[in-house]
């Protein structure tokens, strides 16, 4: 009868499974696996040291001349001699360039222009003296007979236009200036004229 139960409840899965416990029962410790695992040699495991990168060779670079100059890559330094950039040297200049053969740049000398006269009566007299100032030509300015306040208007003025066209303003003789623009000059002859009043024949 008890075997009868024992089957039955075997039968639909009420009794113990021999199989679970022979399946999931704790295996027995193995002494020397323990030992293996004790006695395992550690090793210790460091990062290696990353090789050092090397820097790119410098492209040459044209000379400021447009390339005329002969250019030679300079070595950059190691690591340890420092951290300066590489570049490039100009060791000599192109053969037949200005700065090797030792010409120099020729440049125009000033024209030489006779001076045009202006005898201002008021200051709106200054439209002749800038237009002809404007066209490169010299101009006398004659403040000799003209009122104080006026002369020191026309001189302030002259100044200006001179110190805004990058011109020059001198007195050659008592209330008589010369305005010369950038680019002109006035011969000794024309200024030994002014200084000994010759005026009003300088532009013919």
């Amino acid at each position: 009868m008890s075997n009868f139960m024992k089957n039955a409840r075997s039968w639909l899965g009420l009794g113990q499974d021999p199989y679970y416990d022979a399946e999931y029962a704790d295996p027995p410790l193995d002494d020397e696996w323990e030992d293996d695992v004790d006695d395992e040699e550690v090793v210790d495991v460091y990062p290696t040291a990353a090789a050092p990168r090397s820097r790119p060779a410098a492209a040459p670079r044209r000379s400021a001349n447009g390339g005329a100059g002969t250019v030679r890559s300079v070595p950059t330094p190691a690591a340890d001699e420092g951290d300066g950039d590489g570049g490039v040297r100009v060791i000599s200049s192109a053969p037949g360039s200005d700065a090797d053969s030792g010409r120099g740049v020729v440049r125009p000398l000033p024209g030489v222009s006779r001076p045009h006269v202006v005898n201002p009566a008021g200051f709106n007299d200054v439209q002749e003296v800038a237009d002809t100032f404007k066209r490169n030509q010299p101009v006398i300015l004659n403040l000799q007979g003209v009122d104080r306040d006026l002369s020191r208007r026309l001189i302030d003025f002259g100044s200006g236009l001179c110190y805004g066209l990058e011109g020059n303003m001198e007195r050659v003789t008592d209330q008589v200036f010369l305005l010369t623009p950038a680019g002109a000059q006035v011969s000794d002859d024309d200024r030994r004229r002014i200084r000994e009043g010759g005026l009003d024949r300088e532009d013919r």
